[in-house]
């Protein structure tokens, strides 16, 4: 398909107009016209790039993107080589921030619902006057069940501060570095939140407040949108959709 059939599509699909946001959505570097090869990941960095490459890709989508509100950078360095990577080899790169948070059918936030089985899933956790994330509910789930089911499906690692009641009825998510959004779920009565980070004084604000808090990963919760993105454009278009995983820690 063509560049601009495909820009077009998913500033549609992902609504990326409606969101005010740090990032710079949509094409973010212009290649190439025609697309046949679609590489996705979570981050766009250099190696994910080197990779595109490698695979012959056309255009390559991410979560986080290289355009920020936040970030005035000049061309050298790290940053000049990604540039020169993309410029060079005349490849698409397309961001989505917050849109790939917050979709309703390919968003980090409502995939992870559903891979906890969560039922009753419907928009939660405001930033910037925006739904971000989801919530939903069990019929009264064991806590450790959930804990276990965070730690097989999401992230093995995941730090778990499990200060919640033993039988879970609700549950909160908001994928990335939303661990501050803890508190809108303390306030909706919810028993458990899961997000990708965690900062210091997190620990003893949910141990008093009695709720179960799961910091599974940046990177481990937000790969799941460009993953669901991915093989919803491969289906739609017929188009040759690879993800390409660049493990994180964080």
């Amino acid at each position: 398909m063509k560049r601009n059939e495909l820009t077009n599509y998913l500033n549609t699909y992902l609504r990326f107009s409606e969101f005010k946001d740090t990032a710079s959505n949509g094409l973010q570097v212009e290649g190439r016209d025609e697309i046949r090869k679609i590489v996705t990941g979570v981050s766009a960095n250099v190696e994910l790039f080197e990779k595109a490459i490698e695979l012959k890709a056309d255009a390559i989508i991410v979560h986080h993107g290289i355009i920020w509100d936040f970030e005035h950078p000049v061309y050298q360095g790290s940053y000049k080589k990604r540039i020169k990577l993309l410029l060079e080899n005349d490849i698409n790169l397309y961001g989505y921030h917050l849109p790939l948070d917050a979709h309703k059918e390919v968003g980090n936030n409502v995939r992870i619902a559903q891979i906890l089985g969560l039922k009753n899933i419907e928009p939660f956790g405001l930033y910037n006057e925006q739904f971000i994330g989801f919530k939903g509910e069990y019929k009264f789930k064991q806590a450790e069940t959930v804990l276990d089911l965070v730690k097989k499906e999401i992230n093995a690692n995941a730090i778990i501060f499990p200060y919640g009641p033993d039988k879970i009825n609700t549950v909160g998510v908001i994928s990335g570095g939303a661990q501050k959004e803890v508190k809108q779920a303390v306030l909706e009565g919810l028993d458990l939140y899961l997000t990708g980070e965690v900062s210091e004084h997190i620990l003893h604000y949910v141990k008093e407040e009695g709720i179960h808090f799961i910091a599974a990963g940046h990177y481990a919760t937000e790969r799941f949108g460009v993953l669901a993105l991915g093989k919803h454009i491969k289906q739609k278009f017929d188009l040759d959709v690879e993800y390409v995983d660049i493990p994180n820690p964080v």
